[in-house]
């Protein structure tokens, strides 16, 4: 899945890690979340399964960090591009 690191920090400022955003790549149904916010995750780690199209499409983690906020529910109908969690 796609993320983006949002830098938080200017120069000459005190550095704070990175922050990265997982988002939808397609229109999907949440069928399963594996993580809670908080959760401690690794690069390659499944946050989450979407269902599209009678195929399981699991979301990982592209950088190891702890799970900020979740942005999706099971149920739930994401579209594309849409935030699904952040990782601080």
């Amino acid at each position: 899945m796609t993320f983006r690191r949002a830098a938080r920090s200017w120069p000459g400022e005190k550095k704070e890690p990175a922050v990265a955003e997982i988002r939808a790549e397609m229109v999907a149904n949440v069928w399963r979340v594996l993580v809670s916010e908080g959760d401690q995750v690794q690069d390659g780690d499944t946050l989450v399964i979407l269902e599209s199209m009678k195929m399981e499409i699991p979301v990982l983690a592209e950088t190891a960090g702890v799970v900020a906020k979740l942005h999706v529910a099971e149920g739930d109908v994401v579209q594309e591009d849409e935030l699904i969690a952040v990782i601080d």
